[in-house]
């Protein structure tokens, strides 16, 4: 039987981060993919691919409205046929490169799927082939969510997947779900002309993000015709002629039926952990179903970690990258510090935008912290308003003992963008004073930071 130093399970941007860190100080190194493509779900059905398509449905909406900014422009549509062929064109070189990444001489690439026998030992399917390491990385990532709602498993309902490779537009569509993905398509389709309705089990969209945030993106969306319910419990969906139906009832107890000629299950998503046989390698669940780690990654079984999505507890690129490096450095006893989620960033690609750095408000005043904070609204800053970009605000929040800047949220145009200036003031604790000595450069997006900060400092020195 073959041994490895590390035997990495998933070839996406987590496993891949393992490998190439492990591969720094261990000679054997395997990947185990049987992926039908390399590359990962970022690359080839996530991040990439969906914002490629949504930043070209932002500049037909904004062509669209030409005329708030005085443009005369007599129409603008949208080519499906020629958007997939540019998404696939970018798509096609990210994948080439992470590709030739997993194919070269420093790995060995093996393209079946793996189960545990035991603690210590995986088999390959079909070969039969059996392989021991002195460590194992788990990153399988995650699947699209069924939930056990009645029809909801019809092979023609659609995915995410199938969105992300239109080549032609239905006529109207409902969108089941109100997390990231659910709305950053449902904008996208809504915008690319479709007939959009959305339904929401909770009172509010976008529950990963503040109430505040939500309610901002929901007005967007209804200013822009999408038909959105929240406070629902979904009943079941049921084909009609060409189309669908799906029961559900609304917020006040009545029951309802929306039609379309599609239906999105955008649900969320689940760990891929099927087939694996966790149990044999002494691996456990968490409460949220991923795999349970520790702050290194470890799980249950100290040879055994696991990185990204496959055990949250978010959904991230960067993070799994991160938590990749720290797994591959701690099973390798290489000196190493868990990944620091109290500065994390986030940022949900809708328009506007939503982004976040560093400790939520609730979560701060939950571990203790003596909050000051302050806000600013995006309608009131020359440079949103000349831009016609008005939805939202800006928040921050700093530890009132020490003025260390806690945590910030944006919701607005280019809320991504911006965030990072407060990422970066987060990650290397700097204090709300501090950053009033920033040259904010007017007129700019940025400087309105400056005005929630002036707030804090001028709150604490009072």
């Amino acid at each position: 039987m073959e041994v490895f130093d590390m035997i990495v399970i998933g070839g996406g941007s987590a496993g891949y981060a393992a490998a190439r860190t492990a591969r720094e100080t261990a000679p054997r190194v395997a990947i185990i993919d049987a992926a039908p493509e390399l590359g990962g779900l970022c690359i080839l059905r996530g991040c990439m691919p969906s914002k490629t398509l949504i930043y070209a449905a932002e500049v037909l909406h904004l062509a669209q409205h030409g005329k708030e900014f005085g443009l005369q422009i007599p129409s603008a549509g949208l080519d499906m046929a020629a958007l997939q062929a540019r998404k696939r064109h970018l798509i096609n070189d990210f994948q080439g490169y992470r590709q030739s990444q997993l194919e070269s001489d420093r790995f060995t690439l093996i393209r079946e799927k793996a189960r545990f026998l035991d603690r210590e030992t995986i088999e390959l399917s079909p070969s039969g082939r059996r392989l021991a390491a002195k460590a194992f990385v788990i990153a399988t990532g995650s699947v699209v969510n069924f939930p056990g709602i009645p029809g909801l498993d019809a092979p023609d309902i659609w995915t995410s997947d199938d969105v992300l490779d239109l080549e032609a537009l239905p006529d109207s569509i409902i969108v089941l779900g109100g997390g990231i993905v659910a709305c950053e398509l449902a904008q996208f389709l809504a915008r690319a002309g479709v007939r959009v309705t959305q339904i929401q089990r909770s009172a509010h969209i976008l529950k990963e993000t503040s109430v505040a945030a939500a309610e901002v993106i929901m007005r967007a969306f209804k200013a822009e015709g999408i038909s959105l319910h929240t406070g629902t419990q979904l009943e079941g969906v049921t084909r009609d002629g060409d189309g669908f139906c799906v029961a559900y009832r609304d917020a006040g107890g009545i029951d309802r039926i929306a039609t379309a000629s599609k239906v999105l299950n955008a649900l969320g998503r689940r760990p891929a952990i099927d087939g694996l046989d966790l149990a044999a390698a002494g691996v456990t669940l968490n409460e949220s179903g991923r795999i349970g780690v520790n702050g290194h990654q470890q799980t249950t079984n100290p040879r055994i970690y696991a990185a990204g999505d496959v055990c949250g507890p978010y959904e991230i690129v960067h993070l799994a990258i991160l938590q990749g490096e720290v797994a591959a450095r701690h099973a390798l006893g290489r000196p190493t510090q868990p990944v620091d989620l109290d500065s994390r960033t986030s940022v949900v690609f809708t328009d506007p935008q939503v982004a976040s750095a560093g400790l939520p408000e609730e979560e701060a005043m939950a571990r203790g912290y003596d909050l000051a904070v302050a806000d600013y609204p995006f309608d009131d800053h020359g440079k949103s308003m000349l831009m016609n970009a008005t939805f939202g605000h800006v928040k921050v929040w700093a530890d009132r003992a020490t003025g260390i800047i806690i945590g910030a949220e944006c919701v607005g145009k280019d809320a991504g963008e911006l965030i990072h200036a407060m990422a970066v003031a987060i990650s290397l604790k700097a204090t709300a004073k501090a950053l009033l000595g920033v040259h904010w450069y007017h007129p700019t997006l940025a400087e309105i930071w400056s005005y929630p900060i002036e707030d804090i400092v001028a709150e604490l020195e009072a």
